[in-house]
């Protein structure tokens, strides 16, 4: 039941013994929760303890099947709540995907709608001037997306924009679900500024996250979250400890991790060894700006190379046309397993070697199927399932999920698991075709303490034991995981440009 009141005490929100109800789940059962101008609140958990679908009760996207919710308001006006989040992500991604048929009949190619375009389009819902894109962007530093199209942004530029939508929108309730994902160090450090200046005692701030180390000093409250229902809440300093933390979470995993039905076959003897991936001078450019420029480069079998650099330097591009979703490809010399691009092949004589995570990815999975089905669908290489598939198929698949941890999510609805699920249930489709080239793409996105271990642990045993080599690409040095064997950083020279650097891998002592 959702109720709206005159301001009382400074209320913003409400919830009294509410339940709430994701698809035919029922969640945090008799849960209650006040949210006040000036408090703000840290939303902790691990994956799929309901956090997501806590706040996105708020903006109204998960019904409250039981109890109240109550929004007040301030200065006659009910108050405002905007949410930062993949799904809002998922959501931009799947209204250009549904405008493509539109540009398709009119018979005018565009690769959609601008960052200066969807900005512009939120200053018109909420009534304010033009100019205020210019200013947010050059607060967020994203002055140089402006003409991009989003759906060529990384997810850690996404970001950045989505933030700027809701800097527009100004609301009294900023949401902000993982924000920091995606993000490299100095990008999260200008968003940790930003999110600091928002807790002013005008409005209220929700920020739900993993990791400890992004709860600013400034969070004033905690709620936590734990198989569906509040474990805790309260004032920081009286309910954040560290034996309520190491309770919240699960136990770390064991070390060691067994791949199903994998024999090791160890390296590959170097003079066997089979090109994978070779770029000669390769360039990708949107609307006039280099993205990629003479990129020189070669991957071969037994090499697990690390891709890092700041979010905008190339990262995603990159991975696209080693994928085959980046048209580009075809206008450059790019072999992939021995053979050019171009020169017959189909796109998805590509995808049959390639397993791939991405928040791309997740965010175009938008099909209903069960987390079985996805996992089964990596046999096929479909977004979907359209074929029938074996037995052993199926127990492959459900071995995956065993060792993965989400044997217990096989048959839910892909779409109602969290994020870090749905990314593990990702993990799994990808492997069970065991693929000589895994990418990477910032797996540990969204993945509890847990969960991050768990997956660190099958990306060695993988690139130890395997026949599948990685290309892993992350901003964060300790989580890289100790089977990488190669380095390939992006870093920025003269002006707004960046060169590749190569060289073996030694881990940091």
């Amino acid at each position: 039941m959702l109720v709206c009141h005159s301001m009382n005490d400074q209320l913003l929100i409400q919830l009294e013994n509410v339940t709430l109800r994701v698809r035919q789940r029922f969640l945090l059962t008799g849960t209650s929760w006040r949210v006040k101008q000036g408090q703000h609140w840290a939303v902790l958990g691990p994956n799929g303890a309901g956090k997501t679908s806590l706040v996105c009760a708020l903006t109204g996207d998960v019904p409250v099947v039981r109890g109240r919710l109550s929004f007040f308001q301030l200065a006659n006006r009910r108050i405002r709540v905007a949410r930062v989040s993949f799904e809002q992500h998922q959501r931009l991604i799947a209204r250009e995907d549904q405008r493509d048929a539109s540009r398709d009949f009119s018979g005018r190619f565009s690769l959609g709608v601008t960052v200066n375009g969807i900005l512009l389009e939120k200053a018109a819902e909420t009534g304010r001037r033009s100019s205020i894109v210019s200013r947010v962007a050059g607060e967020l530093q994203i002055q140089h997306l402006l003409e991009r199209p989003i759906r060529v942004l990384s997810s850690g530029e996404m970001r950045k924009v989505q933030i700027a939508r809701m800097l527009i929108e100004a609301p009294d309730v900023f949401i902000l679900d993982e924000p920091f994902d995606g993000l490299d160090p100095a990008s999260r450090r200008s968003l940790m500024r930003i999110v600091d200046l928002l807790m002013d005692a005008s409005r209220a701030v929700i920020l739900v996250s993993h990791r400890y180390s992004e709860i600013s000093p400034r969070i004033s409250h905690v709620l936590a979250l734990k198989d569906g229902a509040v474990a805790f809440q309260g004032r920081r300093e009286d309910v954040l400890t560290p034996e309520r933390l190491d309770g919240l979470y699960p136990a770390s995993q064991p070390a060691s991790f067994c791949l199903p039905s994998t024999k090791s076959t160890g390296a590959p003897d170097e003079t066997a060894l089979q090109v994978l991936v070779a770029m000669k001078n390769v360039s990708v450019r949107y609307a006039g700006v280099s993205v990629l420029e003479a990129v020189n480069w070669t991957m071969k079998s037994g090499e697990n190379w690390i891709v890092m650099g700041p979010n905008g330097c190339g990262k995603t591009s990159l991975l696209n046309l080693i994928c085959g979703d980046n048209p580009q490809a075809y206008a450059n010399e790019i072999y992939l397993f021995g053979r050019r691009r171009g020169s017959g092949e189909s796109l998805w004589e590509i995808k049959e070697k390639i397993g791939m995570i991405s928040s791309e990815l997740q965010i175009r999975y938008r099909k209903a199927l069960t987390g079985l089905e996805v996992v089964i669908s990596g046999f096929f290489d479909s977004v979907g399932l359209y074929r029938n598939a074996s037995e052993q198929q199926i127990e492959k698949a459900r071995q995956w999920m065993q060792v993965l941890g989400i044997a217990g999510r096989a048959d839910y609805i892909f779409s109602q698991l969290s994020y870090g699920e749905q990314r593990m249930v990702l993990l799994a489709r990808c492997m069970v075709k065991m693929p000589p080239l895994l990418i990477l793409d910032e797996p540990y996105q969204g993945l509890d303490r847990a969960n991050r271990l768990r997956l660190m642990n099958a990306v060695n045993s993988i690139g130890r034991c395997a026949t599948t080599s990685i290309i892993y690409v992350t901003h964060l040095p300790d989580e890289i995981p100790a089977c990488m064997t190669h380095m390939l950083e992006f870093k920025r020279s003269a002006g707004e440009k960046y060169k590749i650097r190569q060289a073996r891998w030694r881990p940091p002592r």
